[in-house]
């Protein structure tokens, strides 16, 4: 998959991540775009291990089923990354 295609992938699915993961984040675009690519990722790679039971690094395509991995896969690094940049009470 090309250089476009991974942006437009990260763009559809951070924005779309973002929007049905409950609360409020921080970011902005590059945040958004950033989340959906490693969620395409992420989604990709959760959905090989559970289709052939081993785990490779590979992300989802540019397609209506890859779009929706790559979003589940951008809600679970929101998740990470919430869980990483919350800030404390003392």
């Amino acid at each position: 998959m090309n250089i476009i295609a991974w942006i437009i992938l990260g763009l559809i699915a951070g924005a779309l991540a973002k929007l049905i993961y409950p609360g409020r984040q921080g970011g902005g675009i590059l945040t958004t775009m950033l989340l959906g690519i490693i969620g395409a990722f992420i989604g990709g790679s959760l959905l090989t291990l559970l289709e052939t039971g081993t785990l490779q690094l590979t992300a989802a395509s540019l397609s209506i089923p890859g779009i929706l991995v790559a979003i589940i896969g951008a809600m679970i690094a929101i998740f990470i990354w919430e869980s990483l940049t919350r800030r404390r009470p003392l």
